[in-house]
């Protein structure tokens, strides 16, 4: 239908609490239905492929709803125009009241045109450029492909082709991350692919000097910490913050792996940092008249379970001796036909319904790392979730997942 289509219907709409996309669907059909007579009736018209699919963009943020329709048609100029108004009679979605409104009608004909223009111009500046190559970059792009083609394979993960006979191992994120180094002269790298840590790469930590060399982002520091767990590191080669290994160039490459820091350094830093923490906290420690240090005893105060996330602080939320823990919350959810949204210090941001989980993950935005439900972890959820930049989803199973995105990993509440 959209290869056929004429014309596009943008329409946003508000509603005055939490709806989902088929609350949408739902009231774009029932609300419509008999108002512009037989022959526009929504249903006729898809079925007849004169109407595409109706696509909806749903986003909630303080109990209020906001979102996109978006209708293919290849209807003539006056029977869009007539549907879309028709669109704007609708008063209410699902439980909640409404309000629709035409953003604009895009002829799709005239968009292609622009992309044609557009086009034209790029293959005008580059199509006919016949650059030629000297001898240098000639020999330069002989040796980049095949030190590309040198990548193998170790059971079953991208490699260089010294990783076995190599008495040094270069561990890093993915398949790109090899080539790079080839491309280098590294050819003792192997890519994890993904943040759980394969057993095979764990035995090579743990047989040959080990350098963890990973992406400067969040997703590398959790494998580089499961590394430290299931294998023997013994040096940590630092990106620059936000970078990829893909993305470096020769020199920045060469410079990280020459200043790669030794594991139990970075352990030691970590410590010192903790411990400075641990000392600044209030009535860690008090000073008595003579100049001397008196030890405090703060009692631990074991978390209950929080109402919502809009409740004041309580034992969840609070700092200090305090702090919310991932058993606490896990505790507060099983059993509970909840869900619960936390923050990278497993602070609740959100709460509900279980079914409202996806709806709590939009709600938190882009400060939710961990999702706890009482019920299994389905597709639709993995895909919101790793849209976010969650982490970690635990439930009480599995359920109809075809494809797990590698940012998210999927655990167990019976087993935390």
């Amino acid at each position: 239908m959209e290869d056929t289509a004429k014309y596009l219907i943008h329409a946003g709409f508000v509603a005055d609490g939490v709806i989902e996309r088929s609350d949408v669907v739902g009231a774009v059909f029932g609300q419509t239905e008999g108002l512009l007579g037989d022959e526009l009736e929504l249903r006729d018209l898809q079925e007849s492929s004169k109407l595409g699919r109706i696509d909806v963009e749903v986003r909630s943020e303080g109990g209020t709803s906001r979102g996109t329709i978006t209708i293919a048609s290849s209807l003539d100029r006056v029977e869009t125009a007539t549907l879309a108004a028709a669109l704007e009679a609708i008063d209410r979605i699902g439980p909640s009241q409404a309000t629709v409104e035409i953003d604009r009608i895009e002829d799709v004909r005239a968009a292609k045109r622009r992309e044609v223009v557009e086009r034209a111009k790029e293959l005008l500046a580059t199509a006919f450029d016949e650059q030629v190559m000297d001898s240098r970059a000639i020999l330069e792009e002989v040796r980049e492909s095949i030190r590309v083609g040198d990548i193998i394979e170790y059971e079953g993960l991208p490699a260089g082709p010294n990783v076995a006979e190599s008495d040094a191992v270069i561990v890093v994120e993915g398949r790109a991350d090899v080539r790079t180094l080839l491309r280098y002269g590294i050819k003792n790298a192997i890519a994890v692919e993904g943040t759980d840590v394969p057993e095979a790469v764990a035995a090579l930590t743990r047989e040959k000097t080990a350098t963890a060399f990973l992406d400067g982002d969040r997703g590398g520091d959790l494998i580089r910490e499961e590394l430290m767990q299931v294998g023997e590191l013994d040096y940590v080669a630092l990106s620059p913050p936000g970078r990829s290994v893909e993305d470096l160039s020769r020199h920045e490459v060469h410079t990280a792996l020459q200043e790669k820091v030794p594991v139990e350094a970075l352990e030691r830093e970590r410590s010192t940092e903790s411990d400075s923490a641990t000392a600044s906290q209030p009535g860690s420690s008090a000073t008595d008249g003579g100049g001397g240090t008196v030890a405090v005893t703060t009692e631990t105060v074991s978390p209950q379970p929080a109402e919502s996330a809009d409740s004041e602080p309580d034992s969840e939320t609070t700092t200090g001796d305090t702090a919310a823990t991932l058993a606490a919350q896990i505790e507060a959810v099983s059993g509970s036909e909840s869900a619960r949204v936390l923050d990278a210090e497993f602070r609740l941001l959100e709460s509900g319904d279980l079914d409202a989980a996806r709806s709590l993950v939009r709600a938190a935005g882009d400060d939710a790392r961990t999702v706890l439900v009482d019920g299994s972890v389905a597709q639709p959820l993995l895909d919101v979730a790793a849209k976010h930049g969650v982490t970690a989803i635990y439930g009480t199973g599995e359920g109809d997942i075809v494809k797990q995105p590698a940012s998210v990993r999927i655990r167990s509440l019976d087993a935390s």
